[in-house]
């Protein structure tokens, strides 16, 4: 495990420490918490960002295309 040193401001910090207090966390875990979901967040984007760049994009606008001619259940067609 590594050790990580961050400059924050006074006002950020302490709402970190207020944060991570309501949550029954230490600011150690909340920051653990709070980093893992960026990188879920970057590797999700990421990872579309990859499909999009190998996709073909006749393929996907036919599948959007015949969702939109899809009623929703419970939705008529005069509603859509």
């Amino acid at each position: 495990m590594s050790t990580l040193t961050i400059r924050l401001p006074d006002d950020t910090t302490e709402r970190l420490k207020a944060l991570a207090h309501r949550r029954g966390l230490s600011l150690n875990k909340l920051m653990e918490e709070l980093s893992a979901q960026a990188l879920a967040a970057w590797d999700t984007e990421n990872h579309f960002r990859t499909l999009a760049a190998t996709g073909n994009v006749e393929q996907a606008l036919a599948i959007l295309d015949r969702l939109d001619a899809k009623p929703v259940d419970g939705e008529s067609e005069v509603a859509r």
